[in-house]
């Protein structure tokens, strides 16, 4: 029996030029799918292409805000692969640094853009997809922690997140009907070089150790400091048969951190830099 989970499968993800997309692709790869990654930066994407291996894994360039973009993409798959069994939406933004008060309207409607439309499009070009072929696929979201709690990220994240969230537990009752899966992993993200040199942030030189020794501290699981493949791990039980009866599902991948919560004060959480700034910073995909 093959120990592949994605044997023969075909894969695409989108903001896999990241560290929690580049390592899905990876991983997709390791269990057996063949693999488009899709994103802006094309350097980067052919540079995670180069690593995997082109035999197994792609690249294409694919702006989710430009919905012919996204639509383009998924014919390209088709054309290349005559099949579309798993889409990973992977593709986000931050937006604005600020809490509501001080949100800039128009960084707002670009995280909504990216991280509410885009998934949309995505979902809508490729249910489309499956369905006109019968292919029983999973579709899969990134939407995050944050969905699930207030106040561990600005405010325009947060809102884009719980639409997200929204937008995936609609669309599996719909995609449903058609053998489709439509669920959602939300991660409450890792601490990575890239993210803490995000412009706006790389200022306070936050160090990714010291983040995630913080991080790990206010989380109810122990002995744990969460990574990008924890992340991909997920998405791979999601995007695999082991979960043909999940749907309409959001798969929490926090460490217990949205619980524990409930058992630290807000000042604990705040760590040494206002929550608005430091937790988008660290903990984000």
């Amino acid at each position: 029996m093959s120990t592949l989970r994605l044997e023969g499968k075909v894969a695409l993800i989108t903001g896999a030029a990241g560290e929690i997309g580049e390592a899905a692709a990876r991983l997709f790869v390791e269990h057996g799918a063949f693999v488009v990654i899709a994103d802006v930066k094309d350097e980067l994407g052919d540079q995670v292409v180069a690593s995997i291996g082109p035999e197994r894994c792609s690249y294409k360039h694919c702006d989710v805000t430009d919905e012919k973009q996204v639509e383009e993409t998924v014919v390209y798959m088709l054309d290349k692969y005559g099949t579309l069994d798993i889409v990973y939406s992977n593709a986000g933004i931050l937006g604005p640094l600020a809490g509501v008060l001080d949100t800039d309207m128009k960084a707002l409607d670009k995280a909504i853009d990216v991280n509410v439309c885009g998934g949309v499009a995505m979902i809508k070009h490729s249910g489309r997809a499956m369905v006109a072929r019968n292919i029983h696929g999973s579709i899969i979201c990134t939407a995050s922690a944050g969905a699930a709690r207030g106040g561990l990220g600005p405010v325009g994240y947060t809102a884009s997140k719980h639409a997200l969230l929204g937008v995936v537990r609609s669309a599996s009752q719909e995609l449903g009907a058609y053998g489709i899966r439509v669920n959602c992993v939300s991660p409450l993200g890792v601490a990575t070089p890239m993210t803490c040199t995000t412009p706006g942030i790389k200022r306070f030189q936050l160090d990714p150790d010291f983040i995630e020794q913080k991080i790990s501290s206010v989380c109810s699981l122990k002995g744990m400091v969460m990574k990008p493949k924890d992340i991909a791990e997920a998405a791979l039980f999601l995007a695999s048969d082991e979960s043909a009866c999940i749907n309409g599902h959001n798969l929490v991948v926090d460490g217990g951190l949205c619980d524990a919560i409930d058992t630290f004060p807000v000042n604990v959480l705040k760590l040494t830099l206002p929550i608005s700034i430091l937790m988008p910073a660290v903990v984000w995909p």
